[in-house]
C-alpha cells in the first residue's frame, strides 16, 4: 500500500516527500555506495516532491557523469540520488534507463528497514 513519508538530511535542512510501497531496498556494492552505506528506493519523477531546493545541495557527480548525488552541504548525508544513465554495455545486457529518484531509505521518517528484504545490486561490476 502506497504511503507518504517525510525525508530529511541528518540536521534537518534538506526536506522532501516520496510516495511509494516499498516493498524491497537496493544494497549495491559499487565503491561510492559501500561508503556511504545507503539502502536505496526507486521511485518515479511524480512520486517525490523537494520542500529544499535541489540548487541548495551539494552535487556530486562520478564515473560515467550522467548520474546524480545530492548531499546536504552541512551535515553531508545523501537523502536522495538521480540514478546513471545506463552505458552502451549496460543497455545491451538488458539495464533498462530510469529516469526517477533513488531515495535513500535511512532518511524516511517512520519507514522500518527490517521489514523489507534487500536486493544485492552488483554496481562494481559494470
Amino acid at each position: 500500500m502506497e504511503k507518504t513519508y517525510q525525508g530529511a538530511c541528518h540536521c534537518g535542512r534538506v526536506k522532501f516527500e516520496v510516495v511509494a510501497d516499498i516493498e524491497q531496498v537496493r544494497v549495491c556494492d559499487c565503491s561510492v555506495c559501500k561508503k556511504r552505506g545507503a539502502l536505496i528506493y526507486r521511485v518515479e519523477e511524480q512520486n517525490i516532491r523537494f520542500n529544499t531546493p535541489l540548487g541548495d545541495l551539494t552535487l556530486y557527480k562520478w564515473g560515467t557523469f550522467t548520474g546524480k548525488d545530492y548531499f546536504c552541504p552541512v551535515c553531508g548525508i545523501m537523502p536522495f540520488r538521480r540514478p546513471s544513465t545506463p552505458t552502451a554495455t549496460e543497455l545491451a545486457g538488458g539495464v533498462k534507463p530510469f529516469d526517477g529518484w533513488a531515495v535513500n531509505t535511512r532518511c524516511l521518517e517512520g519507514f522500518d528497514i527490517a521489514s523489507v528484504p534487500k536486493v544485492e545490486i552488483s554496481g562494481s561490476k559494470i
